[in-house]
């Protein structure tokens, strides 16, 4: 497909950065697909069963109809009314993926984004991912507004799909257009604050009913039966939208009228200010509802301008310092995404703050303090490009030629260096060993495995020091079959991959000291280090902390960076069945040298025996990912599903009624969901789901233990 150049003098005010985010096949990929049509992107409708959607563009996504990476697009549309009316607006979106393998494409694409459609499933109201995307948008302020997906379906439930959002969102959720008819009797909307209704013909997928903005649709009569029910709910949003301005408030408590200009001027600020999520409701599918949609996206989600300024930490001072949303200031962006482009080799997703990027031009690395140089620029449409030759605030563009920049890092001016915020992500619960089918593979296994770690974040790789395997870890079974499909397609590496494993982790329960003396005499020069350590638990989730208490110069300043160093690759080997030790502070408090053997090296050694004799001590435990399971399943089936369940060690948290089904919401080991797919299959005759994201980490239960720590054959020795 042929990019047609897009048009670049757009004032802040009129870009809109949205992603559009949501719970698996709750409608996502189709709700994009609608809004590049009817904004004039696509021509045709894409169809996720027939592979034809734009933004699902990698042959994994279109196989499995389901988006895997997130996906930058840049569109245009006119609002048909408010301060916006007939006035051309940018759109950059990104659809972002549902499922929980993938959750660090959502979180990357909610940092660096000024708003987000959360699409809700209104047969089944808010979901598990709807509240893990929903905290992530929270994480960094991101306004929303929701768009309350298939009216059509059976079981739809628009003011069922608030409240819903009220209860487990906690969100100031409030209907600001109410659905005419649900399930098969949808075809319209009545807008609140306007009060006017519309209804939707013909389907534009097919040519029958289009028009040039895309689906047809007229302005009707308020249906007579839904009169009082606008005019209850208009007042509802009324009251709330006041609840937020002084002004409002006096002229609402007064009886006086106040305009739809107000109101909306009003409305805007309360969701850039997250204190009201507006809800419209929809079908994609049938290509109703979207058009309302984009018009809110574009009068009340925040544009650059809005967020005004981003701050940062002054790169040589460490001191708070801020960057105006101008492209005339110095220069600040955020290297959010790394993508391998098989035509134009490695890509970086930018987004620009403050400043301009030119192409050509060197960029100072603030986080990694290194200069690089920007080769093109590019403007992505899903997997086509446009080059450009610069950008500026506000805008997100993909970078050719930065070799050393990854997912995180700052981009700035060298002469006014600024750090901001990084992204932070979860730690993966599961990993599997690779080993390349025959020698040639062995040689592009490494390159492959590097490039996709740039990739993904949340995708790690490290070797085993027992058996030497190479070890992939990852969020989930799905998104580790789906790296080493790419290995085979793009990379052509032919490897053999072992059973899942649980990822495992060690910590202490008890604080201990340990003593770490490494002496070695073989003529010559000898080694010589000694240090004490104290170790002490942590909070669980808060990792790891490394502390120097050592005074009076018992062990030279120089020798405390190799201590570390040893303490955190004990640490990462294990001590009690080979897992990382997480949770635990480790204090160098004192110890010895000698004038001529001590060595970084000796000193290493030490710390490591320290901490194996401290942990020794501690009351070693090993602790184990749960998982927040959510099963959607037939009555007929619950008994049995929830008996399976407790078989399991899972904690049944609630049951409850959807639609038609039944939901039961559990924390479950993840080492015993393995096979769950297949077993739930056949326990529902194939009519039951489940859903499964990480929540915490907890102790493993001891007769277990006992049995994963023979199985391991760890030695914890220390290798000298």
């Amino acid at each position: 497909m042929l990019v047609t150049k897009t048009k670049r003098d757009f004032p802040l005010d009129r870009i809109r950065n949205i992603g559009i985010i949501a719970h698996i096949d709750a409608g996502k990929t189709t709700t994009t697909e609608r809004i590049l049509f009817y904004t004039g992107r696509t021509y045709k409708i894409g169809n996720i069963d027939e592979g034809t959607t734009v933004t699902d563009w990698m042959e994994q996504e279109r196989e499995r109809g389901i988006t895997i990476v997130s996906a930058a697009i840049t569109t245009f549309w006119t609002a048909k009314g408010g301060p916006y009316k007939d006035i051309e607006t940018r759109i950059n979106l990104i659809d972002t993926p549902g499922h929980v393998d993938f959750t660090a494409e959502v979180e990357r694409s909610l940092r660096v984004l000024d708003g987000g459609v959360i699409v809700l499933d209104s047969s089944s109201g808010v979901q598990s991912q709807t509240e893990t995307v929903w905290r992530q948008a929270n994480k960094y302020k991101v306004p929303l507004i929701a768009f309350a997906n298939k009216m059509d379906v059976v079981g739809a439930d628009f003011l069922g799909t608030i409240q819903s959002a009220r209860d487990r969102l906690g969100a100031n959720a409030l209907a600001y257009n109410l659905p005419i008819g649900r399930e098969n009797d949808f075809k319209g909307v009545v807008d609140l604050l306007t009060k006017k209704a519309y209804v939707w013909e013909g389907d534009p997928s097919t040519g029958s009913g289009q028009s040039e903005t895309g689906a047809k649709f007229a302005e009707v009569e308020i249906p007579q039966d839904m009169v009082s029910e606008v005019e209850k709910y208009r007042e509802k949003l009324v009251e709330e939208i006041s609840g937020t301005d002084d002004v409002l408030m006096e002229k609402y408590l007064g009886g006086e009228e106040i305009s739809v200009e107000e109101l909306k001027k009003a409305l805007r600020k309360a969701v850039i200010g997250n204190k009201i999520v507006p809800v419209l409701a929809g079908s994609s599918l049938r290509n109703k509802g979207v058009q309302p949609m984009l018009d809110c996206v574009v009068e009340y989600l925040s544009s650059p301008q809005d967020i005004a300024q981003v701050t940062g930490q002054n790169a040589a001072t460490g001191e708070e310092e801020t960057r105006l949303a101008d492209a005339s200031a110095p220069l600040s962006a955020l290297a959010f995404k790394i993508q391998v482009d098989p035509h134009v080799g490695k890509l970086t997703y930018v987004r620009i703050y403050s400043g301009t990027l030119k192409s050509g031009s060197y960029i100072y690395n603030s986080t990694k303090q290194i200069k690089e140089r920007v080769g093109r620029l590019l403007l992505m449409h899903a997997n086509d490009r446009e080059e450009i030759e610069e950008a500026y605030a506000g805008e997100i563009v993909a970078a050719v030629g930065l070799k050393d920049t990854i997912t995180g890092d700052t981009l700035c001016d060298e002469t006014a260096p600024i750090i901001l915020e990084s992204i932070s992500f979860p730690d993966p619960v599961i990993s599997l060993a690779i080993e390349p089918k025959t020698k040639s593979d062995q040689e592009k296994l490494g390159y492959a495995l590097q490039r996709l770690s740039e990739e993904d974040p949340t995708f790690r790789v490290k070797s085993d020091p027992e058996t030497g395997q190479t070890i992939i870890a990852g969020m989930g079974e799905l998104q580790l079959e789906v790296l080493v499909d790419r290995m085979k397609r793009e990379f052509k590496v032919e490897a053999n991959v072992g059973q899942p494993q649980v990822a495992y982790k060690e910590t202490i329960t008890k604080p201990a000291e340990g003593e770490g003396k490494y002496i070695r005499q073989t003529g010559g020069r000898g080694q010589y280090g000694h240090c004490l350590l104290k170790i002490e638990p942590l909070p669980r989730g808060q990792g790891r902390e490394f502390v120097s208490e050592v005074v009076g110069g018992a062990i030279p300043r120089e020798f405390i960076p190799p201590i570390e160093k040893g303490v955190i690759e004990k640490e990462d080997t294990g001590i009690l069945a080979g897992y990382p030790v997480t949770d635990i502070k480790v204090t160098v408090y004192d110890g010895s040298y000698h004038e001529v053997d001590s060595s970084e090296i000796a000193f290493k050694i030490a710390a490591s025996l320290g901490l194996s004799e401290a942990a020794k001590k501690a009351d070693m435990i090993l602790i184990e990912p749960i998982m927040k399971v959510e099963v959607t399943t037939p009555e007929e089936f619950l008994g049995e599903i929830i008996g399976d369940l407790s078989a399991k060690r899972a904690q049944i948290l609630s049951s409850e009624s959807r639609g038609n089904a039944r939901v039961i919401i559990t924390l479950v080991p993840l080492a015993e969901m393995h096979g769950y797919a297949t077993a739930i299959r056949s326990m529902s005759q194939g009519r039951a789901t489940y859903y499964m994201e990480a929540d915490h980490y907890e102790p493993v239960p001891s007769n277990i233990t006992q049995k994963i720590v023979a199985a391991s054959g760890f030695t914890g020795r220390v290798e000298h």
